[in-house]
C-alpha cells in the first residue's frame, strides 16, 4: 500500500498520550487533571492493535507542554510495537521541520501539527507539498470558539476556529483533527455543531475528537460527514469495546 493511499473511509483512531513515559488521559487538555492508565505504552498499543483498529493517535503531552517533542525514542518504539498492520499518526511539540521528519523515521504514518500550524500556516503547507496531504493533518483544538495552541492554552491572539481552518485550507491543508477542548475527556458526547461547521467549510477531511463514548457517538460522526474519530478514555474506561466498535463499523459500511 502506498504512503498517499488512504486506509479505510472511516478512520477509528485510538488515543494512547503518554506523559513521563506513563499512558495517560487529561481532562479538558488540563495537565493538572491526569489520570494514569498504564506504565507501559507499547504493551498497550499491542493491546489496541490486538482490536483490528486501523489507527492509533500517538500524542507526546511533555512535547505539547514545553514545545518540542520528549518522548520521540519512546514513541519509536510504541509505533514497532503496534506492528505494520496498524498505522500510527504522531502529536505533541511538532514545531520544527526536524521534529516532523524523526517523527517519520520513527515510523508514523502521519503527523499531526498543532501551534506551530496555528502560528504560520505556511510552515504547514511547506510540509504538505513535501510528504502529501495524507501524511499531513492540522489539530483544530477549540474552546470557546477560539482555536488554540501552546499547550491548549488560551492566548490572546488565538484565531477562530473558522480562520484557522481556512487559512490552513489556503496552503493545501485538507485533513483536520477537531476537538472540542471543554469536552475532551468528560465521555459526555462530541460537539456535533463544532464539527457540522468544520465539515460545511468544505476544505477537507474532518476527524473528530473529544468527548466520543459509545459505539452510538461513531456511527453519528460518521453520518455526519466525519472521516474519522479518535476515541480515548471511553477505551480505558470500558465505556467502548474496541474490537466490537472495529466490527460495527466494518458492517455497517
Amino acid at each position: 500500500m502506498g504512503w498517499e493511499e488512504p486506509l479505510s473511509t472511516f478512520e477509528l483512531i485510538a488515543a494512547i498520550d503518554i506523559r513521563a513515559g506513563r499512558v495517560v488521559r487529561l481532562v479538558q487538555g488540563d495537565f493538572g487533571r491526569e489520570t494514569v492508565y498504564g506504565d507501559d505504552p507499547s504493551e498497550t498499543a499491542r493491546a489496541l492493535a490486538s482490536t483490528g483498529v486501523a489507527w492509533l493517535h500517538l500524542v507526546d503531552l511533555d512535547g505539547a507542554s514545553s514545545g518540542a517533542p520528549q518522548q520521540s525514542q519512546l514513541i519509536g518504539r510504541v509505533v514497532a510495537a503496534a506492528g505494520s498492520g496498524t498505522a500510527c499518526q504522531v502529536a505533541g511539540g511538532l514545531r520544527t521541520e526536524g521534529a516532523v521528519e524523526t517523527a517519520f523515521e520513527n515510523g508514523a504514518r502521519r503527523v499531526v501539527l498543532g501551534t506551530a500550524a496555528l502560528a504560520e500556516p505556511g510552515f504547514a503547507g511547506a510540509l504538505v507539498r513535501r510528504f502529501g496531504t495524507e501524511r499531513i493533518a492540522c489539530a483544530i483544538d477549540v474552546r470557546d470558539g477560539r482555536a488554540l495552541g501552546h499547550g491548549w492554552r488560551t492566548t490572546a491572539d488565538a484565531p477562530s476556529a473558522e480562520d484557522a481552518i481556512s487559512r490552513l485550507a489556503e496552503v493545501g491543508v485538507t485533513r483536520l483533527v477537531v476537538t472540542a477542548i471543554d469536552r475532551d475527556g468528560l465521555l459526555e458526547g462530541l460537539d456535533l455543531v463544532l464539527l457540522r461547521a468544520a465539515i460545511g467549510l468544505d476544505v477537507g477531511d474532518v476527524l473528530a475528537s473529544g468527548g466520543l463514548s459509545s459505539i452510538a457517538d461513531l456511527l453519528a460522526v460518521r453520518d455526519l460527514g466525519c472521516a474519522g474519530a479518535i476515541v480515548g478514555r471511553a477505551i480505558y474506561e470500558g465505556r467502548l469495546d474496541l474490537a466490537e466498535a472495529v466490527r460495527v463499523l466494518a458492517l455497517d459500511t
